[in-house]
């Protein structure tokens, strides 16, 4: 799923091209992508791109009408979804219903121009909202503050209260906005904390570095993304992974083999001697460690 800093830099990426453009068409080929339906997503139309921003990890595209104020195209991508940028986008719309994994196109600027918001896979959870103020969306209006934002007393007072385990509370978008399953796993890998350490039993010390973690590992992978062209943005995050997605491979720190905790529809990774003492986390659903 992208996070915060692939939808940062697909903001940067796409503003930089599209901001000042006009949109001439919006295609539609996956109507259950829409989550609303006023405006019409043909309100789009003639208007102009002011921006592209990011809010938590949703996509925000702003563009406004010579007459009216403006209205916002929010993308949330999900698992797998992505946005493609073309300048040779084809003219024929791409097939309502069809097979392909063109949800939503946008044509903007000169003919060919504008990109391609596309899911892959059967599970379709790629969402795409239409509205005059992004606060309509609820899960936007739910989100917690974007942990980059965040003083360094201000998260330790989030922390305080919870009882959850410190992976729970950094993925759960309604504590804290844009960190998903990849990243909380690099910054607890960091940070050499327990991905089930209780989040409001950490010390000073280690708040105080599991804040910097934090700022450390998404600042780098932005850095890292930046200026790359959407598409290669995957395999740029993959390449700056050192934990997450490495089951059974070494930890680049210690040696130790890197271990996973699999649950129905995800899973997440660590490093037993870096993290948790040399203990094997329980899997399987299970929240305490084997003895």
């Amino acid at each position: 799923m992208p996070e915060l800093p692939e939808v940062q830099a697909i903001a940067d990426y796409v503003d930089g091209r599209a901001a000042g453009l006009p949109i001439r068409r919006v295609d539609v080929a996956s109507l259950a992508v829409l989550k609303t339906a006023d405006p019409p997503y043909t309100a789009l139309a003639g208007r102009v791109i002011d921006s592209v921003g990011r809010v938590g990890k949703y996509l925000v595209i702003t563009a406004s009408g010579a007459d009216e104020g403006p209205i916002h195209l929010i993308i949330h991508l999900s698992r797998a979804g992505w946005l493609r940028w073309s300048d040779n986008l084809s003219p024929t719309p791409p097939r309502p219903g069809g097979k392909g994994p063109i949800a939503l196109r946008v044509h903007c600027g000169l003919p060919g121009e504008g990109f391609d918001v596309t899911e892959a896979g059967t599970q379709k959870r790629l969402a795409v909202w239409i509205v005059r103020d992004p606060a309509e969306v609820e899960r936007i209006a739910t989100l917690g503050p974007d942990v980059l934002a965040l003083t360094r007393d201000e998260f330790a007072a989030l922390l305080a209260t919870t009882g959850a385990r410190i992976k729970t509370v950094l993925t759960d978008q309604r504590i804290i906005a844009g960190i998903g399953n990849a990243y909380s796993d690099e910054i607890l890998h960091t940070a050499k904390l327990s991905p089930f350490a209780t989040s409001k039993n950490l010390s000073d010390d280690q708040i105080d570095l599991l804040y910097a973690t934090i700022h450390s590992v998404l600042t780098g992978a932005i850095g890292r993304l930046e200026g790359q062209k959407v598409a290669r943005l995957k395999g740029e995050k993959r390449s700056g992974l050192r934990v997450h997605a490495r089951t059974g491979m070494p930890c680049p720190v210690c040696g130790d083999t890197v271990r996973e905790v699999s649950f129905t529809d995800r899973s997440f990774q660590y490093c037993p001697t870096c993290q948790t003492g040399g203990k094997i986390l329980a899997d399987r659903r299970m929240s305490r460690l084997l003895k």
